[in-house]
């Protein structure tokens, strides 16, 4: 496979059904707050700021940007399991690196579970580092 051959852009109307399904695939265990239609669903009445990368028609990674005019977080990144370890992962992020600076960002910032060493070491790959924060949230359901 040759990544030069694969497509990454804006998620399109006709692309919905698909994420869902790829991200309920890659994110099998995600809580129910993260259920992809209901994530998908809020974040379109917001912005567009979801990208895609495809083969041959097929959903292969995808990213969610979120964008509130000073920094973003990334949300929701992922590579089909059998697409990773090619340059997929750090070309869509840079896809989204490149839009998020032309609407003026200057600060990206992502969450990753503490036990995922694994996407730790790609993400310092791509100049990511540790900041120590203490990560605070409630849900407003």
């Amino acid at each position: 496979m040759d990544i030069q051959n694969l497509n990454t852009s804006k998620l399109t109307q006709s692309d919905h059904t698909q994420l869902i399904e790829f991200w309920r695939d890659i994110f099998p265990n995600d809580p129910p707050h993260n259920e992809p239609s209901k994530m998908l669903s809020a974040k379109l009445k917001v912005d567009d700021l979801v990208f895609i990368t495809k083969e041959e028609d097929k959903i292969v990674a995808a990213c969610m940007a979120g964008y509130d005019g000073h920094r973003d977080w990334l949300y929701a990144v992922a590579v089909s399991p059998s697409h990773r370890r090619r340059g997929i992962g750090q070309r869509i992020i840079q896809s989204a690196i490149d839009e998020l600076k032309s609407l003026g960002c200057i600060k990206l910032n992502l969450q990753i579970r503490a036990d995922n060493t694994e996407v730790a070491s790609f993400y310092q790959s791509l100049g990511f580092h540790v900041e120590e924060r203490m990560s605070m949230g409630v849900f407003l359901e």
